[in-house]
């Protein structure tokens, strides 16, 4: 299919391609990231927009897990921070995540009211390109962003997911598309290590989400939609095919 892939930025942006664009949400650190490790430990994970938002869902669900941020800080009455690496180590399944984050899931929340919605994070870059390729002959990818920048970790992400689908015949829709592209072609996934979001990561003593993000990418072959607010797996999980050989290449 000859389609076009665009690239942009912020949960306000989303209004741009509500019709006729499949969107896919990223926000690297973290709450793509979370809500897509969650969905694939089997775990039910739903993305809210407020703190509000959060508490009326956990009303109508059997004893959920409210996890999140909000401005770095973990909201009163929540469970644990929005973080991979503590979802992970609950082991409770049955539990319902809920997720919140300063901006992340506000992309998500937004996203969800398209077309088509999916999520994506460095752990499956490679396969969400590869699952949309063909089935929409338009394409957009959101970084979250965070107070007003749009964040190195999700420029990568972003860059890398439209790099997969040009190479599978799509189109960039824009000169900004293909600057991004050809930015962060080659790079390194850590390449942004030393950015404001991996700096606050270190100095919260988060270091444990900073390492499994490097340390899992392309590792899913998944494809993570949003549908009604909640991450639904479309296909079965798994590593995909030569997933160790990227992942050393990318380092």
């Amino acid at each position: 299919m000859k389609g076009t892939v665009v690239v942009d930025c912020f949960p306000d942006s989303v209004s741009r391609y509500r019709s006729g664009h499949a969107v896919v949400a990223v926000d690297v650190v973290r709450a793509t990231t979370s809500a897509i490790t969650a969905a694939a430990s089997g775990r039910r994970c739903f993305l809210v927009p407020t703190q509000n938002a959060a508490f009326e869902l956990a009303r109508r669900l059997t004893n959920a897990l409210l996890v999140g941020e909000q401005a770095g800080t973990m909201p009163s009455g929540f469970h644990l921070n929005n973080s991979p690496v503590e979802l992970l180590g609950y082991s409770d399944l049955e539990r319902p995540a809920i997720l919140l984050s300063s901006s992340g899931t506000k992309l998500c929340h937004e996203a969800s009211t398209c077309t088509a919605a999916f999520l994506g994070c460095l752990r499956n870059y490679a396969s969400v390109a590869a699952h949309l390729a063909g089935r929409f002959a338009a394409i957009a990818i959101i970084g979250a962003g965070s107070r007003g920048e749009f964040r190195e970790e999700d420029q990568l992400c972003c860059g890398w997911i439209a790099e997969e689908l040009v190479r599978r015949g799509y189109l960039p829709g824009n000169a900004q598309t293909l600057a991004l592209i050809r930015e962060w072609h080659g790079k390194p996934a850590n390449a942004w290590i030393h950015n404001k979001s991996a700096s606050y990561l270190r100095s919260s003593g988060q270091t444990a989400d900073l390492d499994f993000i490097f340390e899992h990418i392309d590792d899913l072959d998944s494809l993570f939609a949003l549908r009604g607010g909640e991450v639904i797996v479309e296909s079965v999980a798994g590593l995909s095919a030569g997933a160790e050989a990227v992942a050393a290449r990318r380092w």
